[in-house]
């Protein structure tokens, strides 16, 4: 093999001035001088033999050979960056970091929960919890800001080659009302009374309300004739909207817990239909998967096949 025509240093000089937009804030970013920072970037193109930034212009502009330098730039940089993570570790679980992602209603109602129990487990590993929409997550994963995550949803189709998805639990979704309703005294509710019923729902972005359309109109029933008295963001909103008398909700079981032991919420079964979601852990194969990333992998599958489903400690 030829000797190489960059450094890790002229890389990292690279990456700081694309990312900053001019030799300046690069280097005030990596705490260097601007002339060395000029220096640098020439040796570069001397060694290239082609030009990388454009001049004539105050923002640090880069040419096609730029362009095609910085993507594979960022990609030896985390290289680099992951090897050095490994090597740190080296088998042990001394210290380290781990970054989860999480969408709303796994990282609002579940994964603290389990995340503490890793944490009492493993006090020396920092864990830091990102909770967005699946698709923020998933492309989290791909480009490596987020090291492993729990998802309620669909990954986008563009990244499913991409990302290893796992099965690991079955959240189920209840229907809510309030316990004034008068659905409330019924053991069960006909699928026909769906359409008597006024709506609080998730917008049409969201992963659960497209997974309750989907098993609704298996089961025969048209949801896009369901009365929607508002549409809101939050799963606490749409909680205290049901509670307020506003309308129904579906909602996933694991976010009223505390509502249905207070009684304060009621769960309406719909007799013949249960509907329920798949929850995945969510890695990219392509990556370094730290020590900390795999035996939190195994506890939460651990945790959950040994933890009873919630409706047997909330249903009677």
């Amino acid at each position: 093999m030829s000797d190489l025509p960059f450094t890790l240093d002229q890389l990292k000089i690279l990456h700081a001035v694309s990312k900053e937009g001019s030799f300046k804030k690069a280097a005030e970013k990596l705490y260097i001088s601007q002339p060395a920072v000029s220096l640098q970037i020439q040796n570069l193109e001397k060694q290239l033999n082609k030009p990388i930034f454009y001049r004539d212009k105050r923002k640090a502009s880069l040419t096609e050979t730029g362009k095609l330098l910085i993507k594979y730039c960022d990609r030896i940089l985390s290289l680099c960056e992951e090897t050095c993570l490994a090597l740190d570790e080296l088998n042990t679980l001394q210290s380290g970091a781990l970054i989860i992602g999480a969408s709303q209603t796994t990282g609002t109602y579940l994964m603290p929960r389990l995340i503490g129990l890793f944490r009492h487990k493993y006090p020396q590993i920092e864990v830091e919890l990102q909770v967005h929409s699946t698709r923020k997550i998933a492309w989290g994963i791909a480009t490596g800001r987020i090291d492993l995550a729990i998802v309620g949803g669909e990954v986008p189709q563009e990244l499913k080659s991409d990302l290893e998805l796992t099965p690991y639990a079955e959240d189920e979704l209840a229907l809510i009302l309030p316990i004034t309703h008068p659905f409330s005294s019924l053991k069960y509710i006909q699928k026909e009374d769906l359409y008597r019923l006024r709506f609080i729902a998730l917008n049409t972005q969201s992963t659960i309300r497209n997974v309750i359309e989907k098993t609704l109109t298996q089961n025969g029933i048209d949801s896009s004739y369901f009365k929607i008295e508002m549409e809101l963001n939050s799963i606490e909103a749409i909680k205290n909207a049901v509670h307020s008398g506003l309308g129904a909700a579906f909602v996933s079981v694991s976010a009223i817990s505390k509502e249905l032991e207070l009684g304060i919420l009621h769960w309406a079964k719909i007799e013949g239909i249960t509907i329920k979601r798949t929850l995945s852990i969510v890695v990219n194969p392509k990556r370094y998967h730290s020590n900390a990333t795999k035996i939190f992998k195994e506890e939460i599958l651990e945790m959950f096949l040994n933890t009873p489903p919630i409706n047997k400690n909330l249903i009677s």
